[in-house]
């Protein structure tokens, strides 16, 4: 079995992480912390299979080595870096903005 990847927040992912748990937090303390679990467990399987995310129908996107990978009614934006063995979470942004925009 081939090394894990190393998962890497950039800061920008971090940010959009910390602004939809306090925004679910004022309504729901639980569900925010269910949310964060969500996120941790879908982003962790990244680090032995770092190419289950989708690849991009955006072409930029495409062109600059992004995938997808679903989680609940959010996206989570991330590179794999091949070489260097890590995945980069670049954004977490919630699916019905324009995230084209957002990258």
């Amino acid at each position: 079995m081939s090394t894990p990847f190393t998962i890497r927040y950039l800061q920008t992912a971090e940010a959009d992480l910390e602004a939809i748990f306090d925004y679910i937090l004022v309504d729901n303390p639980p569900a925010a912390v269910s949310m964060l679990e969500k996120f941790d467990h879908a982003i962790s399987r990244l680090a032995v299979n770092p190419e289950i995310g989708a690849i991009p129908k955006d072409d930029r996107l495409r062109k600059l080595g992004y995938r997808v990978l679903v989680v609940g009614d959010y996206l989570v934006f991330y590179v794999v870096k091949s070489r260097k063995r890590t995945v980069q979470i670049r954004r977490i942004v919630h699916g019905a903005k324009r995230h084209s925009l957002l990258l």
